[in-house]
């Protein structure tokens, strides 16, 4: 079984309620039909009927989230309006489990309205996103899934943000995976071979995380080779836990970790499945605007796998 055929089918064993304010598009909607029938999760849309109901709950949701940061009665009830805040604020009071959202709004609109309504989850700063790829065989029989982050959501994170991106990261890998994370924090120098100001910063975010979760195997700074191949990882970082074993790369920067996942997806053939949008309280999913409607369904099976009992 693929990994995505293992998504949907532990997704549809548990099916949670997901909203989609998209309604209007095409796509979203061959994606809604397609999660009805194949009972993956329970599609909830915003329709003329119960409308008026949500936008009042939504101005509700705004006010308790944003008066104290100077939000007025009036703008709440503009905002109210917009199907994304609405969906957020049906995720908030618990009417949906998730939301999946962006094959018509940008990263940006999702964001802003999960933050919001939403917000981070306990203990978390800073949101941030991940791509599954699923690479075609390169240190054993069989493909694997590796967890790319952060790769479209903070530009240049620092130390204290690194360790959010790497934990939100640990977590959804055990939920939408299943395996047990072993966390590389990736830079131009493995284990001293090479000084800089980034290299500094991984270094002190690895330890940070060490300290926050010492139970994950987790080890930087490494190259990517040295990461992801024994042989390399043997050489450059003996007695490493992680080294040529990696399966979540940490990236010290957007511009790293976008153009990697793009290098991978494009000359080694691999699938990105993202972004996957990591660190909120409850899931609320981007989608990208090029997005076909399978992707939509495999979005929102990912989706009810983050959601917590």
């Amino acid at each position: 079984m693929s990994f995505l055929d293992g998504v949907r089918t532990r997704a549809a064993a548990n099916r949670r309620r997901i909203v989609f304010p998209e309604a209007d598009d095409p796509r979203t909607m061959q994606a809604v039909r397609a999660l009805t029938e194949m009972k993956i999760v329970e599609p909830v849309l915003i329709t003329d009927a119960n409308r008026a109901r949500l936008e009042r709950q939504t101005v509700e949701a705004l006010m308790a989230a944003r008066a104290h940061k100077g939000l007025t009665g009036a703008e709440a009830a503009v905002l109210a309006r917009q199907p994304l805040m609405i969906a957020d604020a049906m995720v908030r009071n618990g009417e949906a489990d998730g939301c999946v959202a962006g094959a018509v709004h940008t990263t940006a609109d999702v964001l802003r309205a999960a933050i919001c309504l939403v917000g981070p989850a306990k203990g978390v700063k800073t949101v941030s996103s991940a791509f599954y790829m699923v690479v075609p065989a390169f240190r054993a029989a069989e493909g694997e899934v590796l967890t790319f982050t952060d790769c479209g959501v903070v530009p240049y994170p620092t130390a204290e943000q690194l360790v959010d991106i790497a934990a939100a990261a640990i977590e959804d890998r055990r939920l939408i995976v299943g395996d047990e994370p072993r966390v590389a924090f990736l830079s131009f120098s493995t284990k001293g071979s090479a000084e800089g100001a980034s290299v500094t910063l991984v270094r002190d975010a690895v330890e940070m995380l060490r300290r926050r979760l010492p139970e994950v195997a987790v080890d930087g700074e490494l190259q990517g080779d040295a990461a992801l191949v024994s042989a390399v990882g043997e050489r450059k970082a003996p007695g490493s836990p992680v080294a040529g074993r990696a399966n979540v790369l940490v990236f010290p920067s957007l511009d790293a970790g976008n153009i990697a996942y793009k290098l991978v997806q494009r000359l080694a053939g691999a699938s990105a499945v993202g972004p996957i949008l990591q660190g909120l309280q409850k899931p609320c999913s981007d989608l990208s605007r090029g997005a076909v409607a399978e992707d939509i369904i495999n979005v929102a099976a990912i989706t009810a796998l983050q959601v917590h009992d």
